[in-house]
């Protein structure tokens, strides 16, 4: 379920709609772009360890979760500051252009 607004005319109408999860996951992703990018990243973190797990050595299993963890969010938040940092630019050059034509 979500809210809506629409241009109709000089007035803004908010309706109220059914959104199915599919629907909300395909618009929260052309939103933000890099946010699934990011939770890929992650879930390719934990899968790689979790291999990765049998040859531990003899480290603990503990220590060897914990270090699994800080890695798996390390390459999320990396993800998400990459995808910040593009969104920014992008931004910065689209003020730019639009200002640009402005003056001519």
């Amino acid at each position: 379920m979500a809210l809506t607004s629409r241009k109709m005319g000089k007035d803004d109408i908010v309706i109220f709609e059914e959104e199915s999860q599919s629907s909300r996951l395909s618009r929260k992703t052309k939103e933000t772009p890099m946010f699934p990018i990011a939770i890929g990243t992650c879930t390719l973190a934990v899968a790689y360890g979790a291999y990765m797990f049998k040859n531990k050595g003899k480290m603990s299993t503990s220590v060897y979760l914990m270090q699994l963890r800080v890695g798996a969010q390390g390459a999320a938040v990396g993800a998400l500051t990459l995808g910040l940092a593009y969104t920014m630019y992008k931004n910065y050059l689209e003020r730019r252009e639009s200002a640009k034509q402005h003056q001519d």
